[in-house]
């Protein structure tokens, strides 16, 4: 008995250790194909939300990878994490500007694996901890900034100014996301203690700033003159996110930027100029 018992063990010791492989040797084989630029679309099965669309795309984000790599990230230990038929590698990863942690997903067919999805926004609440529980896992501002963002715009464009534009016309569509009279009207009431043309001015960078989570710097202002430099999360989401290029062109998005801040600018009873930069950066040129 006690001689099936330590087998049954060694058995269960060995498969556990066979599995553990497995999952390695699916890493491992993803980082040399990754290296060699070897991976195709024929190895990507996106989330069926997004299609097959986005088989390019995500190949694109890929190759991204392999371009931004370090030396060290191509040795880098990951975490594994099993579901189901599905297997989850979190791992950092170097940037243009810093280290960044994805989590990449495969889903497993017999013997073979496929990229299902990259992502860099997961949150882990598996980790709630015992119930009853009020807090739970968390990310920092920067993340949860984005996603209210990616949130907000995203629904605007869906459910808002696709098919309004799609049965009234674009302009018919833009005209609805003027908001320049209560934008306006807030500066004036939340702001009194400044000349109204001023007030809307710092108002717009309290906003953005500290609402919207946008890095805004307020270069000079005067009675005639105010100049602004913002980086913008709403074009750092067409730039990063996967679906909006596949729903709507750069140019319409930008309108939609474009009518918003016109709109606001003209009730204010300012002249707006706006030049984009790298990196995502705008900068309003206001002037009366």
């Amino acid at each position: 008995m006690n001689r099936l018992i330590f087998t049954a063990c060694i058995f269960m010791l060995f498969s556990g250790i066979c599995i553990a492989q497995d999952k390695t040797v699916i890493w491992n084989d993803f980082i040399a194909q990754l290296k060699n630029r070897e991976i195709t679309t024929d190895q990507i099965r996106p989330m069926d939300e997004l299609g097959d669309n986005f088989k390019p795309v995500l190949l694109g984000f890929l190759d991204s990878l392999r371009v931004q790599a370090s030396t060290e990230d191509w040795e880098v230990v990951t975490e594994i994490i099993e579901q189901d038929d599905k297997l989850l590698f979190i791992f950092p990863w170097s940037t243009r500007f810093d280290k960044t942690n994805y989590c990449l997903t495969f889903s497993l067919d017999g013997s073979d694996w496929y990229i299902e999805h990259l992502e860099a926004i997961y949150i882990r609440l598996e980790r709630y901890g015992d119930l009853p529980v009020s807090e739970f896992p968390d990310v920092d501002e920067q993340t949860k900034t984005w996603i209210r963002q990616e949130t907000y715009w995203s629904y605007i464009i869906i459910n808002f100014y696709l098919p309004l534009s799609k049965l009234h016309g674009k302009q018919y569509a833009l005209n609805l996301l003027k908001d320049g009279g209560g934008y306006y009207m807030a500066a004036k009431t939340w702001v009194p203690f400044l000349p109204e043309n001023k007030a809307f001015i710092l108002y717009l960078c309290w906003e953005q700033s500290n609402l919207r989570g946008n890095d805004i710097t307020l270069v000079s202002l005067n009675d005639s003159e105010a100049v602004l430099e913002m980086g913008s999360y709403f074009f750092a989401l067409y730039g990063v996110t996967s679906h909006l290029k596949n729903l709507i062109s750069y140019e319409d998005y930008k309108a939609i930027f474009e009518t918003i801040w016109q709109d606001r600018a003209k009730y204010a009873g300012w002249e707006l100029k706006i030049e984009y930069g790298d990196n995502y950066t705008v900068k309003f040129i206001f002037t009366r």
